[in-house]
């Protein structure tokens, strides 16, 4: 039990009254006072009933709802509060009587939502007691499968475009021909059947058949290099995004997705089966970086006696000598496997790279010493950033040059952009 600002000040207020009053009145006031914290205590010391209510699976980043309901009090306020930790974020944090917030996770894997704390406040509020609600509870935080779901609820429906082009129309552009049917807006001119329109009257387009029953198998590099923050997430948060969606697109058309993650060692797989996203994501959501360089070679060989398969080299080819590896190992995988090598984009160095600086001083002060120091830091930090760039170039055309595709793009822009190369080499038959 503690006593509120309240009954401080009337405890105060009764102390400097018995300079202008008789010291027994100033004297009884404060009894009053103290008695009536003691009553107000005993009636806010009353235990309330806390009851909260969140889902035990989420998505890393999507808002969900977290509520702590309040048994009824007849007397007294109440306070409810939930604790924040480095992996969630609740907003609000606390209110007044039942607690209605969003909750935010940040980090993938299982965590702990610490227990709910909650203030009483007698009815005149002169002492209040602090309780703990309901104990910890586990919440098990999943990559973003909506946004999964969303990408491949547009593929099924035709609805799905790449992020600065035009619709590709509808699923079911292939190279298995499969029927001739009347001409709909959407459909790709190509496809026109001029003999059958000349014959029928009207346009008509022949229907080609996706190729299904193909196998997707990604190699997810969970090494050093895999935990740099791009955004507010590391590449790995972002690989991980782009894999379910992947997963969850090729439910739809028809084929079979599995994954190998690895560093030095393999440390998950789940091999290529139909309707397997779930069990994929399941495999991989806890996954973290580890501060070791990736075996390439290792991975490879994971793969290599397997049949025909597109295989999706999630990493990152920042780092010269570590993509050195990766381009020695990939002329082998290619020569029987169709290979894209997908890397997130870094913003922050392409707009270090492309930062002009002002580089002139006037007179040798104190103040301009210290903006030469920071000029010279900015323009060594150019340096680095394009020194990186053109790295990163070199290994982009030797992978290609090793008939690789390779794909890259920003965090918010990755998973979209990987299915629609998924898809394109889908209906090129390239896988």
């Amino acid at each position: 039990m503690n006593p509120t600002a309240r009954a401080a000040s009337l405890v105060g207020v009764a102390a400097i009254a018995a300079l202008l009053i008789p010291v027994r009145v100033a004297a009884l006031a404060g009894v009053v006072v103290i008695a009536l914290t003691i009553v107000d205590a005993a009636i806010a010391s009353t235990h309330p009933r806390l009851t909260r209510s969140v889902a035990p699976v989420v998505a890393r980043g999507v808002r969900a709802p977290l509520r702590v309901s309040v048994g009824a009090r007849r007397f007294g306020r109440i306070r409810v509060r939930q604790p924040r930790t480095a992996d969630f974020t609740v907003d609000p944090a606390e209110s007044r009587g039942p607690l209605d917030a969003t909750l935010v996770a940040h980090r993938r894997g299982r965590h702990v939502l610490p227990d709910v704390a909650a203030r009483c406040t007698g009815p005149l509020g002169l002492a209040e007691w602090n309780f703990r609600g309901e104990g910890r509870a586990s919440v098990t935080v999943y990559p973003d499968v909506p946004r999964a779901r969303r990408i491949a609820l547009a593929v099924r429906q035709g609805r799905f475009a790449e992020a600065g082009r035009l619709r590709r129309g509808p699923l079911g552009i292939g190279t298995e021909f499969e029927s001739i049917r009347d001409h709909q807006p959407d459909d790709d001119i190509r496809q026109i059947n001029w003999l059958a329109t000349s014959r029928a009257g009207r346009l008509m387009t022949n229907q080609f058949r996706v190729e299904q029953d193909r196998d997707v198998i990604a190699l997810l590099d969970t090494g050093r290099l895999m935990s740099a923050p791009v955004e507010d997430q590391t590449r790995l948060d972002a690989a991980i995004d782009a894999l379910t969606a992947v997963a969850a697109v090729s439910e739809v058309v028809g084929d079979r997705c599995g994954v190998i993650a690895f560093d030095h060692e393999i440390r998950r797989s789940t091999a290529a089966r139909r309707r397997g996203a779930d069990a994929l994501t399941a495999a991989i959501y806890d996954l973290e970086p580890r501060p070791v360089d990736a075996d390439y070679e290792l991975a490879f060989r994971s793969v290599r006696n397997t049949k025909r398969a597109l295989v999706i080299v999630f990493t990152d080819i920042l780092d010269g000598s570590a993509a050195d590896s990766l381009v020695r190992a990939v002329p082998v995988l290619s020569r029987r496997h169709a290979v894209i090598v997908a890397s997130v984009a870094d913003n922050d160095i392409d707009r270090l790279a492309g930062t002009r600086h002002d580089t002139t001083t006037g007179a040798a002060g104190d103040e301009d010493a210290q903006r030469g120091r920071a000029a010279d830091e900015a323009v060594w930090r150019q340096v680095v950033a394009r020194h990186v760039l053109a790295t990163r170039q070199q290994v982009v055309a030797q992978l290609r040059a090793c008939d690789a595709t390779f794909v890259e793009a920003s965090p918010r822009q990755f998973a979209e952009a990987m299915v629609a190369t998924y898809l394109r080499l889908k209906a090129r038959a390239r896988l």
